[in-house]
């Protein structure tokens, strides 16, 4: 865990204002859910106080990606929406940006790496986007975005690193402060940074002192290395349940890292074992199908790393596209491990 900052103790250096995340909410309202936020009892009665959780696995693709992904979009030039469209995902944000250019008639190519599972390429494909998948990571895949945006002039939507994308997920934070205006806790999942930082300066921006804590698992934790490192810094992608957290940051970020290092007060990175029993968890107590990207914070709270808890609690559970299999037998495995005592 990295220590955490004074509470309203963040610098003001990035370029990304609260009026860039109105503005989204703005353009993206009727194309978007203003997602639920639930109450938790298994987990109020767990920590001893009020729990929610923000339900991104309602969007229509199933997470959060389609907020920064449809306002990108929809601030496409008419010449950039002829050339086309290309982005490096490890999923979700290729459902976002094939769901956002089916929409507005836009051509679009997304790049990924063979660890994407084979029902996130699947999703994408069904929303009539072209998938490329070239070696065995994003920054692989990035190696043909950039050839296509250089030799066929296609449009790069990033899938973080952006000011559009990032005020997108940001709204996020505007509906939490909507929703839950006495929100004291607010725990996020941290990858490349445009949801946790977005949320994060939206609500800081508001109420300083609102906790944020960004999660994110042990396996290749690209922005929480970066922030440990006072830099953008490379990390290997492997393998791991939290697959839509993986890839890097970029050693030339220039927007994500300063609003991470800037807004969020700590961060917490969650073991496999730990992924799993969260995801279990959901989906037992809940009834909420979650993939292991959206679980990580609810992880940190089955496993008492939050400390000093205040609440109202909210956690951004932020997709549900697992592969079924997966959560069949990591759901399997927990009543096993229940029945066994």
């Amino acid at each position: 865990m990295n220590g955490s900052k004074t509470k309203g103790d963040f610098m003001t250096t990035t370029s990304i204002t609260l009026q860039d995340i109105h503005q989204a909410q703005d353009s993206i309202q009727e194309h978007v859910r203003h997602t639920p936020l639930a109450p938790s009892q298994s987990l109020g009665d767990l920590t001893g106080t009020s729990v929610f959780l923000k339900l991104e696995t309602m969007q229509d693709i199933g997470a959060f990606k389609i907020r920064g992904a449809m306002n990108r979009l929809l601030n496409l030039t008419d010449d950039e929406r002829a050339r086309g469209v290309v982005a490096i995902s490890t999923g979700n944000h290729g459902r976002g940006v094939a769901a956002a250019a089916k929409k507005l008639g836009v051509r679009a190519i997304i790049c990924m790496g063979s660890l994407v599972p084979e029902n996130k390429i699947a999703g994408i494909k069904a929303l009539g986007a072209e998938v490329r998948i070239i070696g065995n990571s994003q920054d692989d895949a990035e190696v043909e975005a950039r050839r296509l945006i250089d030799e066929e002039g296609m449009v790069e939507v990033h899938p973080f690193d952006d000011v559009h994308v990032a005020a997108g997920q940001g709204t996020i934070g505007l509906e939490l402060l909507q929703d839950l205006p006495d929100v004291r806790t607010v725990i996020i999942p941290v990858s490349g940074g445009g949801l946790a930082g977005g949320i994060a300066m939206a609500l800081k921006s508001v109420s300083p002192g609102i906790r944020v804590v960004g999660v994110s698992m042990e396996r290749g934790p690209a922005m929480i290395e970066s922030l440990q490192a006072g830099k953008p810094v490379p990390v290997e992608e492997v393998a791991t349940l939290a697959d839509s957290l993986g890839g890097g940051i970029g050693l030339d970020n220039k927007l994500t890292f300063d609003l991470c290092r800037d807004y969020l007060d700590e961060t917490i990175l969650v073991s496999e074992a730990q992924i799993a029993a969260a995801m279990a968890h959901l989906f037992l107590e809940e009834r909420l199908v979650v993939e292991g990207g959206g679980s990580v914070g609810v992880a940190a709270l089955l496993n008492g790393l939050v400390g000093d808890l205040e609440g109202p609690v909210a956690v951004i559970v932020s997709g549900r596209n697992v592969d079924t299999r997966k959560l069949h037998d990591i759901v399997a495995a927990e009543l096993e491990a229940r029945a066994n005592g």
